[in-house]
């Protein structure tokens, strides 16, 4: 037995779960891990988490943003028991019913969980805002940059570091004029494969979170877009137009300023994950990200359609290599 396994063991120990059966569930994009505990005498189930602290994670952001979710009446995991010294938590098991899971089973739900999904959002946004970190410009406009010095230079084995420059600097305006106002909760990755389908349950609550100790303040658009402009699943163009009008006609906001706003972010978030994901690849062994990035890419190109975009998407267009089947084998085998 591992020594995580034996201070896993020594938490559990306090629980119905002592002695429970463990089998591992499949993880995300970070150093933790989850493994499903079933009382193997009453087949009641919980889930740990493993989250290291020697390799930077920390369950405390987790914690926080679960209570607070559950406290405006959202479906986040509870808390069973928590060891913030080592970084382990047990969690309610809220099952296997992902989105991406269910709709692969059962097409016809599809505009029941978007719909159940949007008004979570809807719901979340004029809920009490916890203090968080900004989600800002300059820090989104960074964060995009990684398509720069991550995907660009791992295709190229260089990147142009004078247009990177420029794009920060641009995008980081277009960011300050067209996503500024009220600040809200977002999650930063919802998605598919992070909503869990509750359907014994009522109203908002039919949907579980995962996945969001990432959180900070950002605008309302964000989450709605990282659901509709998913790089996992393909969502229809026709569900994606009616969310945003489902959000647009739930929070009174102005429609054109919306529509705006979620082209921007929209370009951010993706150009984020063509350099978050080419990192993952090259820097953390996970070359299976690669698979994603022509996803993000199909959604990059049309956010950069906008015209709020006018200013970067010449520049991203000469810039970027397009994730041809070779320049993503180069990724791939790094």
């Amino acid at each position: 037995m591992t020594n995580r396994a034996v201070l896993a063991e020594a938490l559990i120990a306090g629980t119905p779960w002592k002695g429970a059966q463990h089998t591992l569930l499949a993880g995300d994009a970070s150093n933790r891990r989850y493994e499903r505990l079933t009382d193997l005498s009453t087949g009641r189930t919980a889930v740990l988490m493993d989250a290291p602290p020697e390799k930077g994670e920390a369950i405390e952001p987790f914690v926080r943003m679960a209570k607070y979710l559950r406290s405006i009446g959202l479906s986040a995991p509870d808390i069973y028991a928590e060891d913030s010294e080592y970084g382990f938590l047990l969690l309610e098991d809220l099952g296997d019913a992902l989105f991406a899971r269910v709709l692969r089973d059962d097409p016809s739900l599809e505009r029941t969980l978007y719909d159940a999904a949007t008004d979570v959002l809807v719901h979340l946004h004029a809920a009490p805002t916890l203090m968080l970190d900004s989600y800002d410009p300059a820090m989104m406009a960074e964060f995009a940059a990684l398509s720069f010095t991550k995907y660009a230079q791992g295709i190229l084995g260089s990147h142009d570091t004078e247009a990177r420059a420029r794009f920060e600097q641009r995008f980081a305006d277009i960011l300050h004029s067209e996503t500024g106002g009220a600040r809200v909760v977002v999650q930063r990755d919802y998605h598919a494969e992070n909503l869990i389908w509750l359907p014994e349950r009522e109203g908002l609550a039919r949907v579980g979170l995962l996945d969001f100790q990432s959180a900070m303040l950002g605008h309302p658009a964000y989450d709605l877009m990282s659901l509709l402009q998913d790089v996992r699943r393909d969502v229809p163009a026709g569900i994606e137009m009616r969310m945003i009008d489902r959000y647009i006609g739930a929070t009174g906001v102005d429609g054109h300023d919306f529509r705006t706003a979620y082209a921007v972010l929209g370009a951010q978030r993706n150009l984020r994950i063509l350099g978050g994901f080419a990192r993952l690849a090259i820097d953390y062994g996970k070359p299976h990200y690669v698979d994603l990035i022509p996803a993000a890419w199909s959604h990059l190109m049309r956010d950069l359609e906008h015209p709020a975009l006018v200013t970067v998407s010449d520049l991203l267009r000469s810039a970027l290599p397009e994730p041809s089947p070779e320049n993503l084998a180069r990724l791939r085998a790094q």
